[in-house]
């Protein structure tokens, strides 16, 4: 059967306020993503670490998505990590994929140098993003110095950029530090040959506010360096306070170069910035370019995600939860089954929802609950090919509405075939 295509634009029905006042496109250049799945997002402590056969699947599929960067691990960490970030690499190079390779260190040479050493091994450059804590806050906790926090960041950068690889300087925790500290700090890298600040809301602090006002400083600093077109930023957000994806578009939009984040959110406490959500939102703004990120995966690297962590999907998660496109409620399906009925599938995708769920393989569920009408039962049973006599839905709606649920479809067939809940 072919798919009916409208005669006019289903967006011309849609008066989008968030477009009001905006003149030209949202970002200024290219979006770029670091994927820290396989890295930071498995320091959460509900996740199973993948197989590496799981993780390179992972990582092929960021590479259809059009991710930029991998996290492939922190080597530091002991030899199962080394192993297994050395035979991601050799993956990468194997089958020719797009996607580039990045490894975490702590800013001492013991991290630093598995790196370098598996880099010589492979034959491939590994960017090296060597992190320090640079909060007051974590700087009175450990009883660190400004002074060592500078050394420690200079012996990194310099070790690092003497090995020939990309250095990324990392401070943890830049949301909550001191203007005073960061420009030493970020000085300090820079001098020993950093090509890359990446800003650190490692604890979910940061309000809007708080993300212009640090990319205010940042790039003034870089401009009075004469750096800002040899030093590029990124943003890490973690979500303790909800804010990890709009903060992430924010950074974007205000002119960080690449935004970082994990498949379905996850990671330490209450995880990362979901490079899932920030994908479609981004796709929804018109800001990626379709011929390179295929989001025909995009639920399947999330659905992976899930299964090779064991971290299940929320129902009511955006996008892919079972819930994202379903509802028993009678006035919502109404009007979904009015724009089926006109045979207008892109009318029915977006009748109740901001998102196009064909475009990414899925598609409109009608249910029956408490809360539906008689045309959700009518719709079930004719998409399922089952009787949809007014004997038949009358007893289907009947034990609905005695409910307080939505009826399983094991229940509901049972009713079809003249059964009863047992209610």
């Amino acid at each position: 059967m072919s798919v009916h295509v409208p005669d006019r634009d289903t967006a011309a029905l849609v008066y989008d306020w968030n477009a009001k006042d905006r003149r030209g496109p949202v970002l200024r250049k290219r979006p770029r993503f670091v994927d820290e799945t396989i890295r930071d997002g498995l320091q959460s402590p509900s996740v199973i670490d993948p197989t590496i056969e799981q993780k390179m699947e992972l990582v092929r599929l960021m590479d259809r998505l059009g991710i930029d960067v991998v996290d492939l691990g922190l080597p530091g960490a002991g030899a199962r990590a080394v192993e297994d970030v050395e035979r991601l690499c050799r993956f990468i190079m194997e089958e020719k994929l797009s996607i580039k390779p990045n490894c975490a260190a702590r800013t001492v040479a013991a991290d630093i140098r598995p790196v370098i050493e598996i880099s010589q091994r492979v034959g491939m450059a590994i960017e090296v993003t060597a992190f320090i804590g640079s909060s007051p806050i974590r700087a009175y906790a450990e009883d660190w110095d400004v002074e060592r926090l500078e050394r420690l960041t200079r012996e990194a950068m310099r070790l690092t950029v003497d090995n020939g690889l990309p250095a990324s300087f990392v401070t943890e925790d830049t949301t909550r530090s001191h203007p005073r500290t960061l420009d030493r700090l970020f000085r300090a890298a820079i001098e020993e040959g950093a090509t890359r600040l990446v800003l650190c809301d490692t604890c979910g602090h940061a309000t809007p506010d708080g993300v212009r006002n640090l990319l205010a400083f940042t790039k003034a600093l870089l401009r009075g360096l004469d750096m800002e077109e040899r030093v590029e930023l990124d943003w890490h957000g973690h979500n303790d306070r909800g804010h990890a994806l709009p903060l992430s578009l924010f950074a974007l939009e205000w002119g960080v170069d690449r935004v970082h984040g994990c498949a379905l959110g996850i990671g330490e406490r209450v995880g990362n910035a979901s490079m899932d959500l920030l994908l479609l939102n981004l796709y929804l703004l018109g800001e990626l370019d379709e011929e390179r990120h295929d989001l025909s995966c995009l639920v399947e690297y999330v659905t992976k995600t899930s299964e090779y962590t064991g971290v299940p999907i929320h129902p009511s998660y955006p996008l892919s939860g079972r819930d994202a496109f379903r509802t028993a409620t009678g006035v919502h399906a109404a009007a979904v089954i009015k724009a089926e009925n006109k045979g207008d599938l892109e009318l029915a995708d977006r009748v109740y929802s901001s998102v196009p769920a064909r475009v990414f393989g899925r598609h409109q569920q009608i249910e029956i609950g408490h809360y539906s009408g008689r045309s959700n039962v009518v719709h079930w049973l004719r998409t399922h090919g089952l009787d949809a006599s007014d004997v038949v839905v009358d007893r289907v709606f009947a034990a609905a509405k005695r409910g307080n649920r939505t009826l399983e479809e094991h229940e509901i067939r049972a009713l079809v075939a003249g059964g009863s809940l047992g209610h």
